[in-house]
């Protein structure tokens, strides 16, 4: 499973949204190989080097997205990252769209969860909240 802070996952949605506006509206998180799909209010989250979530506005010249890891799995925070990812992430980079209308309003409704867990299976995402 990976954890990422709900504030920081907030964070990166308005990051998206702010983004957008300003520059056009949503990035195809497909390479243009599904096109209209995920280009709305959400987040990517990434297998790369690390797993992180990724704010997905339009970004003008120069600019770069905001970008927060999970805590298991941080390149410079976690030396077993590669393990950690190749386990639950696979070997190959990969990318996953996430609707903001399937995060925003569970955490409208419970507002005692701290984090965001997300976990991976072969053909599955699972989102879970979690109080630390």
């Amino acid at each position: 499973m990976f954890t990422f802070p709900i504030m920081a996952v907030r964070k990166v949605i308005a990051r998206g949204e702010a983004d957008a506006a300003a520059n056009g509206g949503f990035r195809n998180p497909y390479y243009g190989l599904k096109p209209g799909q995920g280009e709305k209010p959400g987040l990517w989250l990434v297998g790369d080097e690390g797993v992180y979530i990724i704010s997905n506005g339009r970004l003008g010249d120069g600019e770069t997205p905001l970008v927060v890891y999970s805590a298991e799995c941080h390149p410079k925070g976690n030396p077993d990252w590669w393990d950690y990812k190749r386990r639950y992430f696979g070997g190959d980079d990969g990318i996953e769209f996430i609707d903001a209308d399937l995060l925003i309003p569970s955490f409208n409704r419970n507002f005692g969860a701290t984090h965001l867990g997300v976990q991976l299976t072969e053909h599955d995402i699972s989102l879970s909240l979690i109080t630390r």
